[in-house]
């Protein structure tokens, strides 16, 4: 016979109230093992995306500078061939029959002759850019050489760092999850929009010296007597955090 899975009991306003601070006093110890981190996270995730705009800059240098190697093989292949046709043509003026056809091979003479002072100068042209280019291309790569070692250290300092609070933040996130357990959706979705909006991820905050603990506006004695009682969840007025009685921490 198929059991039916008793449904869970609704929490109170209290328990609510309770089960989100713990949440979040687990989350904030999260944040300070992160915070131990460092603005690192970021200047290697910089640096490895500076790499990537490197990397890609030096490989279309190099292409290019491939392209004017290929260029100047071409115009001196194209040149052999002219001068061969050159000397064809010499040999055949030898042998002409006419002045008309003696003029109309010197012509094609005068052509490839033509085309090779065009291949010696697109030639100089190439290797006068692939000197630039290859200058550029020298400080594209010591730059890549110095940002690649920046990335390097900071990575192994990142990795050190990490492997250092690595355990306690996954206990703490073990935590954090079975906190979760039990707060209804809505109000979870809450907790998390409020963290993502506050710089210090405080969601959920003490009441200290009447004023609240997030933004430190005064809160009126009447909202304060409200917040003490627990019988419904109140908001700072002011920054939008969630409110809990002074000294809360003393009684969990």
């Amino acid at each position: 016979m198929a059991t039916t899975k008793k449904p869970q009991k609704e929490m109170s306003i209290q328990e609510k109230l309770d089960a989100l601070f713990k949440l979040q006093k687990i989350d904030s110890d999260i944040d300070r093992l992160k915070t131990v981190r460092g603005e690192l996270p970021l200047e290697v995730e910089d640096l490895e995306d500076e790499l990537q705009g490197l990397d890609t800059r030096l490989n279309k240098l190099q292409e290019e500078l491939d392209s004017l190697e290929t260029e100047i093989s071409d115009r001196k292949n194209s040149s052999k061939e002219s001068e061969s046709a050159i000397a064809k043509y010499k040999e055949k003026q030898n042998n002409v029959r006419n002045n008309r056809e003696f003029e109309s091979i010197s012509k094609e003479i005068e052509y490839q002759e033509l085309e090779i002072k065009l291949n010696e100068k697109r030639s100089k042209e190439a290797k006068f850019k692939i000197a630039s280019k290859q200058e550029v291309l020298d400080e594209a790569k010591q730059k890549y050489d110095l940002r690649k070692k920046d990335f390097t250290e900071k990575s192994s300092e990142l990795d050190s760092i990490i492997s250092e609070t690595q355990k306690d933040e996954d206990k703490l996130s073990r935590q954090s999850k079975k906190a979760k357990n039990g707060i209804e959706e809505r109000l979870l979705n809450a907790y998390s929009r409020l963290r993502s909006n506050s710089k210090n991820g405080l969601a959920v905050v003490e009441v200290s010296r009447h004023s609240c603990g997030g933004c430190y506006n005064k809160i009126p004695l009447q909202r304060q007597a409200d917040i003490k009682q627990k019988s419904k969840i109140i908001v700072c007025e002011h920054c939008g955090r969630i409110l809990v009685p002074e000294k809360e921490t003393e009684t969990k």
